[in-house]
């Protein structure tokens, strides 16, 4: 039975979110609280296996409180931020403060929102329940050491990474484009959940501009993946944004996939394109890392590596083995580094993987896979 404390000071929201776990077979919740102030001496004498965790709340606000648990009681945490533009922004900061993971508030009609976001809550208690919560912590002193280092320039951007009515025909504009069709034939895609957006962090930020064209999958809520892109832009050398339709995915670009939607990848002699498509859920997420995973895998060979990192679940196991049985390279985090052993283990049993890395050496096998 995972045990679950809440920390809102909306006593609505408190009485939904309670609703909806206690219907869970496995979850219980053993109380809430307005604020943590009051939390902290409630759970004092039964401490709970996870929090979900306010932002804005009088006495003290979600942030702080976060730090300080990450401190002085490492527990996993499940974030509930209002799904605008400063609560995706704060909620990437939980996420890099030690937060498991996120789910969106609506900001009208709540409890009929937060009822149709159900088992995503569920599921984002469940995913923090198993949380390795000592990798959590060590992921924060890793960005925090990030932070102190002398940052990077950028390298000066082309003019546009979209595709234009051109390039759909084929056709380069400029010597830019020509530059372009001779570097693009390498290409990696990467998969992550649960713990990975600190991974990501890690890992992007050791890559030097002329890293192949990255597209990557993060389960994340609609809304808050543009956020997360901007924080990858601001601490990389190479340029990080939320994809778009007919982003040319250009060595030195990591394209990350719109919440809500899905991540294609289309090929063009040498180039390739981000396409996003609507549509349902699969292996109960969208974006899904199996939807990225198969789309690359109709054109997959010895230019294509794969990446699945931390995270619950079992997307991208089976487009991972379509990559693997193409021909492409393909690599998943190993046990130890992760915060969540659920996707890379289920891709590790179906006979998909070529190598087991640790997360701190995945950039340094992208570097010598480029």
């Amino acid at each position: 039975m995972i045990r679950v404390f809440i920390v809102d000071d909306s006593a609505t929201v408190r009485k939904v979110v309670s609703e909806i776990l206690n219907s869970a077979p496995d979850i219980k919740v053993i109380g809430s609280a307005q604020n943590p102030v009051f939390a902290d001496k409630r759970m004092a004498d039964d401490w709970p296996d996870v929090i979900v965790l306010d932002i804005e709340m009088p006495q003290m606000d979600g942030l702080t409180y976060l730090k300080k648990l990450m401190v002085e009681h490492p527990t996993p945490v499940v974030m509930c931020s209002t799904l605008t533009q400063s609560g995706s922004a704060t909620s990437i900061k939980a996420l890099g403060l030690g937060a498991v993971e996120v789910v969106g508030k609506p900001t009208v009609n709540l409890a009929a929102g937060l009822n149709d976001s159900a088992r995503e809550l569920i599921e984002a208690v469940r995913g923090a329940s198993v949380a390795n919560i000592k990798r959590v912590v060590i992921g924060v002193s890793s960005a925090v050491n990030f932070k102190t280092r002398k940052p990077v320039s950028k390298p000066p951007q082309l003019q546009s990474t979209v595709a234009g009515p051109g390039a759909a025909r084929g056709q380069n504009t400029g010597q830019a484009g020509k530059s372009l069709a001779s570097k693009s034939s390498k290409l990696i895609v990467i998969g992550t959940s649960t713990g990975g957006t600190q991974a990501l962090e890690l890992v992007l930020s050791q890559l030097p501009d002329t890293t192949p064209g990255i597209a990557v999958v993060q389960h994340m809520p609609e809304g808050f993946t543009k956020a997360f892109a901007e924080r990858l832009n601001s601490i990389c050398t190479v340029e990080v944004k939320e994809a778009e339709q007919g982003d040319l995915l250009r060595p030195g670009l990591v394209l990350i996939a719109p919440g809500g939607r899905h991540l294609q990848i289309q090929r063009r002699g040498f180039q390739f394109y981000a396409r996003i498509v609507d549509g349902p859920t699969v292996s109960r997420h969208r974006p899904s890392v199996d939807v990225l995973f198969r789309s690359v895998a109709k054109f997959s060979s010895d230019k294509v590596l794969a990446v699945i990192m931390t995270g619950m679940g079992e997307d991208g196991a089976s487009g991972m083995k379509e990559l693997h049985d193409n021909k492409a390279k393909t690599v998943a985090q190993n046990e130890a580094t992760c915060v969540v052993f659920g996707m890379p283990a289920m891709a590790i049993k179906a006979g998909a993987v070529d190598d087991v890395v640790p997360l701190e050496g995945i950039a340094q096998y992208m570097i010598e896979f480029t």
